[in-house]
C-alpha cells in the first residue's frame, strides 16, 4: 500500500511512501485487540479502593442486648454488617490489576489495529518538521490544514520532540506518543493516525525485531 505525503500545510508534497505489508495488510485478529486493550486499562488501575470490614471498624464489642426475649434477631456486636455504621461484608481491598500479555500477543494487537485504519484510510503521512519553539497556535494550524480539526488524533512520533508535545499539551483529543510506545487502545481510540515519515522506519525496526 501507497500513501501520499503531506507537508504541515496539507499540501501534497509530491511524495508516496510504501507501508509495510507486514504491518499494514495483515490479517487483523480482534481477539489480540481485546486483551491489549484489556491490559492497558487494566494498568490504568490503581487498585487502592478499600472498604472497612466489621474488624476494622472503631466500637465498642459488648454485647448490644440480651440473646434471648426480645422477640427480634440476636445481635452480638454493634460492627456488625448488617447494622448502620458496621462493617462492610466482603468490600474491596487493596489489589493489583496487573496481568501479563506476550510480546508476540501484543505485537500481532497493533497489527492489527493499524491492518484496520489502514483499510479504512485513516492513516496520514507528515514529512518530517520540527517547532523552534511551543506554540499552540502552530500546532492547531497543521490540525485544520490536514482537514483534521475536530478529530482524535495520535501524532506517532520516531524521537522525543519536546516543543512538539507542549504544543499539543492543551489541545482537545490530541496525543502525542512515541513509535516504542504504540498502544492498540490508543490507536483504537483515534479518528486518525499521524505518522511522521522518520517514524515509519522506526516501526518497522520494533516491529521485525
Amino acid at each position: 500500500m501507497e500513501l501520499t505525503v503531506y507537508n504541515i500545510s496539507g499540501e501534497d508534497t509530491g511524495r508516496k511512501v510504501k507501508l509495510n505489508n507486514d504491518i499494514f495488510e495483515v490479517e487483523p485478529n480482534d481477539h489480540t485487540i481485546y486483551l491489549d486493550v484489556k491490559q492497558y486499562l487494566a494498568n490504568q488501575r490503581q487498585g487502592t479502593h478499600k472498604a472497612k470490614e466489621r474488624g476494622e471498624i472503631k466500637g465498642s464489642t459488648r454485647k448490644i442486648k440480651k440473646q434471648k426475649g426480645t422477640g427480634t434477631a440476636r445481635v452480638g456486636s454493634i460492627k456488625s454488617p448488617i447494622l448502620r455504621g458496621g462493617g462492610r461484608i466482603f468490600g474491596p481491598r487493596p489489589r493489583d490489576y496487573h496481568f501479563k500479555l506476550n510480546k508476540k500477543v501484543k505485537r500481532l494487537a497493533r497489527k492489527s489495529v493499524l491492518s484496520y485504519k489502514a483499510k479504512e484510510n485513516k492513516i496520514i503521512i507528515l514529512e518530517d518538521f520540527s517547532f523552534d519553539k511551543p506554540k499552540t497556535k502552530d500546532f492547531l494550524a497543521i490540525k485544520n490544514n490536514l482537514k483534521i480539526k475536530d478529530k482524535k488524533i495520535t501524532f506517532i512520533l520516531a524521537e522525543s520532540d519536546k516543543n512538539l508535545y507542549l504544543s499539543s499539551r492543551n489541545v482537545k483529543h490530541s496525543n502525542i506518543v512515541l513509535v516504542s510506545e504504540l498502544s492498540s487502545y490508543e490507536l483504537m481510540n483515534s479518528s486518525s493516525i499521524l505518522f511522521l515519515e522518520s517514524s515509519l522506519a522506526k516501526l518497522d525496526e520494533i516491529f521485525n525485531k
